[in-house]
């Protein structure tokens, strides 16, 4: 009896001192409830476990046997795509954090997030130093050569510190251009931005769960030139997806749709349909991505330019309800498409706005679309606005029309001209006042 229980006892502090776990503090502790734990995958994240954070700040999640050695995520706040960091697991030591809203993530405990947090802080300090001499616009080449050699053994020492561990694949990536000699700011960027991808490894599984990849495409396209113009865009574009190769169709796939979402929202069409048509919608296709065909689809065929899509409605002529379509309308010389909705309070404070501004426009004809999941609020609203064109759109966010129209939010503001082309695509009542004036 007396060998069986020790036997246990031998187990079970064999076991526990073999769990692994992450812990940390959080600063001011206050701020702070639970702390989720996720690990990180190509397509995004699973959920392992949470842990409600004490008083002090502390919290610890065990990891199971079952946990694999790879990149783990740990959410602290709301929303969560902006409230969390990546951390590596190399499935041998625990990892241990300090964070403070202050001072920012600090790794106690975790020999590969302590080398990459090492890592990054003293690369940032040499390329800091080499900033620092081109904006002093210095011409020692002594000097110079001092900095680039810093920044040579940096990575070098690195390297070999990290051999074996997980960290090394983050710090390989990572390796910087090295001039082999003086280069002036100009000829430097250039080379800079010329072997920026040359040593990322598109294809390992560990970037590819990780934020680097995404960070580092983000940063290559939209970072490293001032004033970059659309053909230029196209050129890194075009290079980024030589620089990933042949395969890889998921990752392409995500750094590629971030791409095209960056250019939509800056406005960019010219860009945005590039993307699209040059590479996402082959990709989307190959990986059956459904819902990206049909938003890429959508916004192409709703860019300026193109024909307002078609659908019917009715309109009073000579005391009578008459039913006809967008198209065969010709009753103004322009026409402001709104798709609102009556239990939206933004629609419910710019159509009266709209109203107002459009009252002497004798030109426009306003035809508010209304998304609605029944029409009793919806009948009630538009008899405020006797003068408008009214739809009524049932389905809400899945109504055909305002699925062919791409619509995201509401309102949202399409003008345009006499045969229905879309001229200009107003963000709002004040963009729509600068349009028309």
């Amino acid at each position: 009896m007396m060998k069986t229980i020790s036997l246990i006892i031998t187990l079970i502090s064999a076991l526990s001192f073999g769990q692994q776990n992450v812990s940390g503090t959080f600063s001011p502790p206050e701020e702070f409830t639970y702390a989720f734990l996720y690990k990180a995958t190509l397509d995004g994240a699973d959920y392992i476990d949470r842990a409600e954070i004490s008083k002090d700040g502390s919290f610890t999640i065990p990891f199971d046997s079952t946990a694999t050695q790879g990149v783990y995520k740990i959410v602290y706040a709301i929303p969560p795509e902006e409230n969390n960091f990546d951390f590596i697991y190399n499935g041998k030591a625990s990892v241990a954090f300090t964070f403070s809203l202050e001072k920012g993530l600090d790794f106690t405990q975790g020999e590969d997030n302590k080398l990459w947090a090492s890592y990054s802080k003293s690369m940032e300090m040499a390329n800091i130093t080499l900033s620092n001499f081109y904006t002093k616009k210095s011409e020692d080449k002594s000097a110079y050569m001092s900095i680039i050699n810093t920044i040579r053994d940096t990575q070098t020492a690195y390297e070999v510190a990290s051999k074996g561990t997980l960290a090394s694949v983050f710090i390989k990536a990572n390796t910087p251009y090295i001039p082999k000699s003086y280069e002036d700011l100009s000829t430097y960027s250039g080379n800079l931005k010329r072997n920026y991808l040359s040593h990322t490894d598109f294809s390992n599984p560990l970037l590819q769960s990780s934020d680097f990849l995404v960070d580092r495409v983000m940063a290559y396209i939209f970072g490293m030139t001032a004033n970059t113009s659309n053909d230029i865009y196209k050129q890194d574009v075009d290079q980024l997806m030589a620089s990933i190769g042949e395969g890889n169709n998921k990752i392409k796939t995500i750094l590629f749709e971030m791409i095209w979402r960056r250019f939509k929202s800056m406005e960019n069409s010219e860009l945005t349909n590039y993307i699209a048509d040059t590479y996402l919608m082959e990709l989307a296709e190959l990986t059956k991505y459904e819902e990206l065909i049909q938003e890429m689809t959508a916004y192409k065929n709703n860019t300026i330019g193109k024909k307002a899509a078609n659908f019917d409605l009715a309109i009073i002529k000579n005391g009578e309800t008459v039913t006809t379509t967008l198209h065969d309308l010709d009753i103004a010389e322009n026409y402001l498409l709104i798709f609102w909705s009556s239990t939206c309070g933004h629609c419910l404070d710019e159509l009266p706005k709209v109203n107002e501004l459009l009252a002497a426009q004798n030109n426009l004809k306003v035809i508010a679309f209304g998304l609605e999941e029944d029409a009793e609020n919806w009948q009630t609203k538009i008899s405020e606005f006797p003068d408008f064109i009214h739809v009524l759109g049932l389905g809400k966010w899945d109504n055909p029309t305002s699925n062919v129209y791409g619509i995201e939010s509401t309102p949202s503001y399409f003008l345009l001209d006499k045969d229905k082309t879309i001229i200009a695509k107003p963000y709002d009542v004040e963009a729509l006042k600068a349009v028309l004036e």
